[in-house]
């Protein structure tokens, strides 16, 4: 049988460090790129770019939790 090896951590002590969050020029432009793109679909032909606006909402809406913000 196998010999089982653990390597002890000592515990962090004090209170823990919360990490400053930036905002994301990246994140802000993404989102907005989406709702122009659902835009556009919207506004050419909303029947036959149904599914292509549903795709799009569907990958925000999995990709991108509600508590994502750039700002908070």
């Amino acid at each position: 049988m196998a010999k089982v090896f653990t390597i002890p951590v000592p515990p962090k002590l004090g209170p823990p460090r919360k990490r400053e969050r930036t905002s994301d020029p990246r994140y802000v432009d993404g989102q907005r790129l989406l709702v122009e793109a659902m835009k556009y679909l919207a506004q050419s032909d909303p029947v036959t770019n149904r599914a292509a606006i549903e795709l799009i909402s569907e990958h925000v809406r999995t990709r991108f939790r509600m508590s994502d913000s750039p700002l908070a």
